[in-house]
């Protein structure tokens, strides 16, 4: 699909105006919860790594994994060892297959 957006003239000037048109929509976009990572991360033709990198280069922490979530995986994980689902083996996790709405 091509969307067609006229941007003023002041704007125009930069060196690549469309290029910041389309960052600046898709960073609102991701930040309000319409785009999700990966929807993002494609608009702007990045690998979820190199979207990453682009949001941590732009100081954009709105929503990076943090400490709860941290947290949240732990418990996760130790739910599904109890329950035998996967097993730690030399610093690494080996899961069985499963199905991820047992955690819910």
């Amino acid at each position: 699909m091509l969307i067609a957006v006229q941007l003023p003239d002041d704007l125009a000037q930069h060196p690549n105006p469309g290029r910041e048109a389309l960052e600046a929509l898709t960073i609102e976009g991701y930040r309000a919860g319409t785009l999700s990572h990966f929807e993002a991360s494609q608009l702007l033709g990045m690998s979820r790594f190199e979207f990453d990198a682009f949001l941590k280069a732009r100081h954009i922490y709105d929503q990076a994994y943090d400490v709860e979530d941290l947290e949240q995986d732990r418990v996760t994980l130790r739910q599904l060892q109890a329950e035998g689902l996967i097993r730690g083996c030399g610093g690494y996790v080996s899961a069985q297959l499963f199905d991820p709405g047992r955690l819910r």
